[in-house]
């Protein structure tokens, strides 16, 4: 069992890297592999997509990079389970409109746009804990509660046209969502190497996750 864990030079993939293999090592998930190699994600079991820093930027360095075809066959055609994490999972909407329109991966159908607090106090970005709450079950959830905290670091969020994609949101001046999936995809706007025994919890459902 091989899980990929893209790396296309858009942020420190060391603490997740390290967080994914502590996990596959405790519940014999298989090896976890940090690549830019597209053979490699090509024949992988898995596939993780991180990110850091503005949506275009990510974007383009992903299109760019030799594993973007591969990492769409292996999602789209061969349905090998996918986890997005941050600008990982912000990609996978329809477009983003950081800085200005971008058309994303178009897996989940939504916009990314600027988090608009009704509350003026409310700082951007929307940083630190915040308590998840579930809107439907997930094997990837498994074993996660409405009120468990997960740590963010964002200042833009997916705005969804389809409900049935919401898995969990959180409140900041309204509601920001936290979880997103479908079919074989699920996609994390905060850093679950970064949220402590919860976000473990996560990597190992989704590592065991077998739909």
């Amino acid at each position: 069992m091989l899980t990929a864990i893209i790396d296309y030079e858009s942020g420190n993939l060391h603490s997740a890297s390290k967080a994914f293999a502590r996990m596959a090592a405790e519940h014999d998930a298989g090896s976890v592999i940090v690549t830019q190699d597209a053979d490699v994600v090509a024949r992988a079991d898995r596939i993780v997509l991180p990110g850091d820093g503005a949506f275009p930027a990510c974007r383009n360095a992903l299109m760019a990079s030799e594993v973007y075809e591969a990492m769409c066959e292996a999602v789209e055609v061969k349905a090998r389970p996918f986890l997005g994490i941050c600008v990982g999972m912000q990609l996978m909407a329809s477009e983003g409109f950081e800085h200005n329109q971008t058309k994303g991966l178009g897996w989940i159908n939504g916009k990314v746009q600027k988090i608009t607090p009704s509350d003026g106090k409310l700082k951007i970005p929307h940083m630190g804990w915040n308590d998840l709450i579930l809107c439907q079950d997930h094997p990837v959830l498994s074993g996660v509660v409405s009120g468990d905290h997960a740590y963010f670091v964002h200042s833009y969020q997916m705005q969804l046209e389809n409900e049935e994609t919401l898995l969990a949101h959180v409140d900041y001046g309204g509601s920001v969502t936290a979880i997103v999936g479908r079919d074989t995809m699920v996609g994390l706007q905060f850093h679950p190497e970064k949220s402590a025994h919860i976000g473990l919890r996560m990597i190992a459902n989704f590592l065991k996750w077998a739909p």
